[in-house]
């Protein structure tokens, strides 16, 4: 249409989404469907977090705040940073917004310009290369293989800065393979980083909490200190908390760039819901316990996953160190046909008739840069993801 910006010329909507969508309208159409396609703990907000909401209302707390977060959300994400990371922030040094997806977009917004690179591994959260583009700037993506863990190589980053290069983005462990770097792979990049002081680091934490096998999670400002005025630490409760639907993320970082994200948030959304951040605050400074409990819970159902996936003709199935996905191969299905006649050709072939004819809802894997591959979130219940992977097991017997 005439009057649509150019900039909407240059993305899509989230595919992520789209799935989601779909899954909601099949539904409502009655189809027995089984959705693995939202990144979204099935868990629910722990109590003592609800009850500071329901305190925070009955209190009048319902107005504006500051625009990017209450002194009492910055000073407690500031305990975070400290307690969990070893990191010392301000909070001049704190933003908190809409969610991480908002933090990380105020942070891009406010740095990128056109012809500007911003380097990020591949596979790859859907939201980073669209954000960077919607930006003017260029995604420079870094392909990895399952034989490396989904991990970039040092060599790797090295090869793709240029003097274009504005940031690097680092998702430990990640969406969508729950792929995590230990504290020696994590340096070897930062050793990397420290040769390039034109370069910044935009780290996504955000499944800091969900790692398996004893696996330590570490960030690159606190392996590598010497990047901790160009690094940008940007975590949030929705995944840890499950609390998806209040919407707050937040970021560490230099005071200038977090000064220019303030400016922003300030002619876009202005503040977080007032009553978000009286509940995040609860959870950052409440009980912790749960969230190990419930990591427990999500480390049975991988397992789970894992092997019934591997039993699948045609699938093969990486073991993540965190997250809540797996990031299957469905590379030994193409060129087999569906018993309705359809021949498997991509990953989205894979995905479109599975959902056809097991009602199965998964992401393909060209949506994350990197095909044949499809994501199942394990964040459900243990049945739904039992009978889901029984219906998958049947879906490719059914190909020949």
């Amino acid at each position: 249409m005439p009057f649509l910006s150019d900039a909407l010329g240059r993305i899509k909507p989230s595919p992520t989404l789209v799935v989601t969508a779909k899954v909601a309208e099949l539904k409502a159409q009655g189809r027995d469907i089984i959705g693995l396609g939202a990144g979204e703990p099935d868990f629910d907000t722990p109590d003592n977090i609800k009850a500071a909401a329901k305190k925070a209302i009955d209190a009048g707390f319902t107005k504006y705040t500051v625009v990017d977060g209450t002194m009492e959300l910055k000073q407690a994400v500031c305990g975070k940073f400290k307690r969990e990371n070893g990191l010392t922030y301000e909070p001049k040094q704190i933003n908190v917004g809409v969610g991480g997806k908002h933090v990380l977009y105020n942070a891009l917004m406010a740095t990128v310009n056109v012809g500007d690179e911003v380097i990020i591994p591949a596979p790859y959260w859907v939201s980073y290369p669209d954000m960077v583009l919607l930006c003017g700037g260029t995604p420079v993506a870094i392909p990895t293989t399952a034989e490396n863990g989904f991990k970039v190589k040092p060599v790797q980053l090295e090869q793709a800065i240029t003097p274009k290069t504005k940031w690097v983005i680092l998702n430990s462990p990640s969406n969508p393979t729950g792929a995590a770097y230990d504290a020696s792979e994590m340096k070897a990049l930062t050793d990397v980083l420290e040769r390039h002081p034109h370069v910044w680091i935009l780290t996504d934490d955000m499944y800091e909490h969900l790692v398996y096998d004893n696996f330590v999670f570490t960030t690159p400002a606190q392996v590598a200190p010497k990047l901790y005025d160009r690094t940008l630490t940007v975590n949030g409760v929705s995944k840890a908390y499950s609390m998806t639907g209040w919407r707050i993320g937040y970021a560490g970082g230099p005071t200038e760039l977090i000064k220019a994200m303030f400016t922003i948030q300030s002619q876009s959304t202005t503040n977080p819901c007032s009553i978000s951040q009286a509940a995040a605050v609860e959870a950052l400074n409440g009980p912790q316990g749960f969230i190990r409990e419930r990591a427990a819970a999500f480390k049975q159902r991988r397992d789970l996953v894992v092997r019934m996936l591997n039993e699948a003709k045609g699938i093969d199935c990486p073991k993540p160190e965190g997250a809540f996905y797996v990031y299957p191969s469905c590379a030994g299905t193409i060129g087999k046909k569906t018993p309705t006649g359809r021949v498997i050709e991509k990953d989205q072939d894979f995905v479109e008739a599975l959902l056809d004819a097991e009602g199965v809802a998964v992401v393909h894997g060209e949506a994350f840069g990197l095909a044949p591959y499809f994501r199942i979130s394990y964040a459900t219940s243990t049945e739904a993801l039992t009978e889901a992977c029984k219906r998958i097991q049947r879906f490719c017997a059914s190909l020949k």
